[in-house]
């Protein structure tokens, strides 16, 4: 062996040249420089991946799908690079700073690819793949092909529980091609996400909160323990409407809900069959889809109203830009992802919003969700790239959900002429069942979504298992079953945008604790003394100012903290939904007895 060394040091000298001297140890000067280099290739790689992504969503294509893929696998596999390099780091006294943006940089990816040839292309290539399988899906109905969009209206309007089943199944159906390549994204996911130091993908995205993943996962359930009761209310309530609507046969009057009869293709809001559930003894006196139609709004008018709110806050116009560059109404010529979206094209002023708008109250409500993503991105424009983000991605969705909350109180309809007449409190039941049945509904689906991946990634979950062990959380937290039984060959998770589009979805469910918090801190900074399910914050500027003090400081610290700067809390905390819905759950307490609730 040693003869053969030395020949081999004959033919090639340099190899085997005396070892170098040892490496000096990173200094706190080295670890600055690096994550400022850092920093300016991730500005230069995403502002090619950011258009890829938007011309690939808004035509879809198999050159654009081609674009997206390749602008995603050079992103993924520099982030993937600098990841690893910022573990040489690691033992270093940098400033707090540093330390921050070396932490964030592990973190940055939701699915980092390994680190070794062809693995980023792979990983990227099977993410558009997934995303565009979802958003191209067509299926037959009553003879010709149908899109989500147009299932989505049948599954609102009808009440025919066998079509319901029928274009239910059918839309679940699309997503059982998608099973196969979803096992090798999460494999590869996983693979990236161990290589960086994780346990697995679900460890690196609980560990995005500014505390242990274990502990995360600790405290969405401390969150669900907080929220389950009223849940549970709500479920017997509309159980046994469904059943007086339907009949046993159909939904019976005990147990799990069948879940094509809420409304809602994956049964996360049922705000849809409000006019199955509404209270007997009183009614609403106004539709926000009918007030819509008749004043003459039109898709472009609910992204201005939406435009007003935030500018009555006192924040800037939406640049002339947003406006040429949105996509706002479904085109007729092509396919385009219609999954309602925000966009922060160049970490400036390119802001733009992305969804197939109808005129009706839940897409004016999205509206004014969408635009508080975008004005929370201008917001922190002015940190450095790597702060560039929620305080945690619950924050981001609560941003606009805050705002949402304002502009579906008659309060606030009053108050943009919509409504000529605020009702009274003889209309709080009707209008916060209404909210709960999109609010309070959504907490489980919220929670089970990403508990499901967090199995699948753990590996507790194999493919061969994937529709059992998602149909048993969804049984579990929601109480809910599919309207029949399941194909063997099925994948009904990939039925849901965030699963084949790869977006985690506990941010939600903290969304929709974050945002009544938000609320409750706004109204009292407002003054105002009503209840907190009237109040509309539309005018107040000095919490405007004070929620974009809250706003620009990004992801530049724990979020904790940066909680505390608007709301004076430092911790999630459901006791706000509870005071906001008080009056409702006490009024089902009393429409449940004698039922046995639960399933």
């Amino acid at each position: 062996m040693k003869l053969k060394l030395m020949a081999a040091c004959a033919l090639a000298v340099l190899a085997c040249a005396a070892p170098a001297a040892a490496q000096p140890k990173p200094t706190a000067a080295d670890a600055k420089a690096f994550v400022t280099n850092a920093e300016a290739q991730l500005d230069k790689v995403n502002a090619f991946a950011n258009r890829a992504q938007w011309v690939r969503a808004n035509f879809i294509t198999e050159d654009t799908q081609w674009l997206e893929a390749k602008a995603n696998a050079e992103q993924n596999e520099l982030v993937t690079r600098l990841a690893t390099e910022a573990a040489k780091f690691n033992g270093v006294a940098t400033d707090p700073v540093t330390a921050r943006k070396l932490k964030l940089l592990k973190l940055y990816l939701v699915s980092p690819a390994p680190n070794r040839p062809g693995a980023a292309e792979e990983l990227a290539g099977l993410v558009t793949k997934l995303d565009s399988t979802y958003s191209s899906g067509k299926f037959p109905y009553k003879g010709k092909p149908i899109t989500l969009n147009d299932a989505e209206a049948v599954m609102a309007e009808s009440r025919d529980p066998a079509e319901l089943k029928a274009v239910w199944e059918g839309w679940h159906g699309t997503a059982k091609v998608m099973k196969g390549d979803y096992a090798r994204f999460a494999a590869l996911s996983n693979e990236g996400a161990v290589g960086l130091g994780f346990k697995d993908t679900g460890a690196l995205w609980r560990s995005n909160y500014d505390m242990d993943p274990d502990a995360f996962a600790a405290e969405t359930d401390r969150l669900w323990t907080q929220v389950e009761p009223f849940y549970k209310n709500l479920h017997c309530y509309v159980r046994a409407r469904l059943n007086e609507k339907y009949g046993d046969a159909v939904q019976p009057k005990t147990g799990p809900i069948r879940a094509d009869l809420l409304g809602n293709m994956w049964a996360q809001t049922w705000g849809k069959i409000y006019d199955v559930v509404q209270p007997k003894t009183v009614s609403s006196s106004y539709n926000l889809d009918k007030l819509l139609q008749d004043n003459g709004y039109d898709p472009v008018k609910i992204v201005k109203t939406g435009e007003g709110f935030y500018s009555s806050l006192g924040y800037a116009p939406l640049p002339q830009t947003f406006w040429e560059r949105s996509l706002i109404v479904r085109p007729k010529d092509r396919e385009v992802v219609c999954h309602a979206s925000a966009w922060d094209l160049d970490d400036k002023n390119d802001i733009r919003i992305k969804m197939c708008t109808k005129v009706d109250g839940e897409d004016f409500r999205t509206v004014h969700h969408e635009l508080g993503h975008n004005y929370y991105q201008r917001a922190y424009q002015a940190q450095p790239t790597l702060f560039r983000n929620g305080a945690n991605d619950g924050f981001h969705e609560a941003i606009g959900d805050f705002a949402a909350l304002s502009a579906s109180t008659p309060t606030y309809l009053n108050q943009i002429g919509l409504l000529q007449t605020v009702p009274g409190a003889d209309e709080d039941i009707p209008f916060l069942l209404k909210m709960a049945l999109d609010k309070i509904a959504f907490l489980p689906f919220g929670l089970m979504v990403d508990r499901w991946r967090w199995e699948v990634f753990a590996g507790e979950v194999k493919p061969e298992q994937y529709n059992d062990a998602w149909w048993a959380l969804r049984l579990k937290y929601q109480g809910l079953v599919p309207p029949g039984p399941r194909p063997a060959d099925a994948f009904d998770p990939g039925a849901k945008y965030h699963v084949a589009g790869n977006t985690p979805y506990t941010r939600y469910f903290l969304a929709h604790i974050y945002q009544f918090q938000f609320h409750r801190a706004a109204c009292a900074q407002a003054g105002w003394k009503g209840p907190l399910h009237r109040c509309s914050v539309y005018g107040q500027k000095a919490v405007g100012e004070k929620f974009e003090k809250m706003m620009a400081l990004g992801q530049s610290q724990p979020w904790p903290q940066t909680l505390a700067v608007f709301s004076g809390e430092t911790r999630t905390d459901a006791s706000a939904v509870a005071e906001y819905f008080k009056p409702l759950d006490a009024w089902l307490k009393v429409q449940n007895k004698g039922q046995q609730c639960g399933w």
